[in-house]
C-alpha cells in the first residue's frame, strides 16, 4: 500500500482492532534504546554552508533509522502508539533551507517509515514545543509559531500520515485569556495543520472547560489531561465528578470518538504535584473508556509494562 493510499482510507480502516484502551510511549524510552541525537542553532551557525549541508544530511539520516527502531520497539513491546519528539529533524526550519531540501530529498524513505507504522497499526502523533503559541498578542511570535507547524505538518506528509487527528499535533491553549484570538488563528490555519490540530487543557493558562470551549467553537479535538485538570482545579482525586463530565465531553469533540486520545501522569511526591512520578499507579477509572492513552511518566516503557499487567487485565 503506498503512501497516496493510505491517505485515502476511510477512518475505520485507520482502526486497530481490539476494546481495551491502547498505551502510548513519549519520545524516548527509560532504557537507551530509543534515543535521537540533536544539533543546536549555535552549532550549526558556526558552520560554512557546505558543512551544514553534510552535518544534517548525517543527522537526518541517522535520526530517520532511529525512528524505524523506535517503531519496531513499540511494535515488540505492543505500545500501539508514539509521541515523535518535535525535534525529530532539527533545525529544518532555518532560513537557509538546507533542512528542509533534505528531507525532500528524503521524502522515499520517509514515506516507508510512515507506511511501515501504519501497517503495522502503530499511530504516530507529535507535540510541538513550548514555542509554539497561536494565541501571542505578538504578531511575530503566532507567526514563528505557524512556521514550525507547517514544518511539522511537512514532515507528517513526507511520512505519508493522514491530514486528519489520527496523526495529530497536539498543543496547548497558550496565552490566557485571549481565546477569540486562538479561534481566530485557528481559523486561517492552512489545511494541513488544521486538520491535524488538537488542544489540551493545560495547568495554568487553560482550564478543561476553557479548552473544551476553544474546540466546540473551532471544530479541533481537545486531548484531555486528567493530571492536568486535578492540578488546575486543585482536586484530590481523579474520582471527581467532573473529571468524567469533561472527558465524555471532549469525546464529543471528535469526529470519529474511536481516535480520542488522552494523557495521563501523576503527581512525583503529592496526587497534585506537577512533576510526573516514575509510574503510573492511579488512573481514573473513566480511562478504562480511552481508546487511546499517552503515558507520561519518566519511567517511559516501565510505567507502560507496569499498566500492561496490573491495570489493563483488570480492564
Amino acid at each position: 500500500m503506498t503512501a497516496v493510499e493510505l491517505n485515502n482510507l476511510p477512518k475505520a480502516d485507520l482502526l486497530p482492532k481490539g476494546d481495551r484502551p491502547r498505551l502510548g510511549l513519549v519520545c524516548i524510552t527509560f532504557s537507551k534504546e530509543v534515543r535521537f541525537r540533536t544539533m543546536t542553532r549555535t552549532r550549526y551557525l558556526k558552520l560554512s554552508e557546505p558543512e551544514r549541508e553534510i552535518a544534517l544530511k548525517e543527522l537526518y539520516v541517522d535520526n530517520l533509522y532511529r525512528l524505524n527502531a523506535a517503531i519496531s520497539f513499540c511494535q515488540q513491546h505492543n505500545i500501539q502508539l508514539y509521541r515523535l519528539p518535535s525535534g525529530l529533524f532539527p533545525l529544518s526550519d532555518m532560513e537557509d533551507g538546507i533542512g528542509a531540501n533534505i528531507l525532500e530529498e528524503m521524502s522515499a524513505d520517509l514515506a516507508v517509515i510512515g507506511q511501515r507504522s501504519q501497517e503495522l497499526g502503530i499511530r504516530l502523533v507529535l507535540h510541538p514545543d513550548q514555542f509554539v503559541v497561536l494565541s501571542s498578542d505578538s504578531p511575530q511570535v503566532v507567526e514563528t509559531s505557524i512556521k514550525i507547524l507547517a514544518r511539522h505538518a511537512r514532515t507528517f506528509d513526507l511520512l505519508g500520515l493522514p491530514r486528519s487527528p489520527w496523526s495529530l499535533m497536539n498543543i496547548h491553549g497558550g496565552k490566557s485569556q485571549r481565546p477569540d484570538q486562538l479561534i481566530k488563528v485557528v481559523d486561517q490555519l492552512p489545511e494541513e495543520i488544521r486538520n491535524r490540530l488538537t488542544f489540551e487543557n493545560d495547568e495554568y493558562a487553560y482550564s478543561s472547560t476553557e479548552i473544551l470551549e476553544v474546540c466546540q467553537r473551532t471544530g479541533v479535538p481537545m486531548v484531555f489531561d486528567a493530571h492536568h485538570h486535578v492540578c488546575h482545579e486543585g482536586l484530590d482525586s481523579y474520582e471527581h465528578e467532573s473529571v468524567a463530565e469533561i472527558f465524555y465531553a471532549a469525546r464529543e469533540t471528535w469526529t470519529n470518538p474511536e481516535w480520542q486520545l488522552v494523557h495521563i501522569s501523576n503527581g512525583e511526591e503529592a496526587f497534585n504535584d506537577r512533576k510526573h512520578s516514575e509510574l503510573i499507579t492511579i488512573m481514573p477509572s473513566v480511562y478504562r473508556e480511552a481508546p487511546w492513552i499517552e503515558i507520561e511518566a519518566k519511567a517511559k516503557e516501565q510505567a507502560i509494562a507496569y499498566l500492561q499487567a496490573e491495570w489493563l487485565v483488570a480492564n
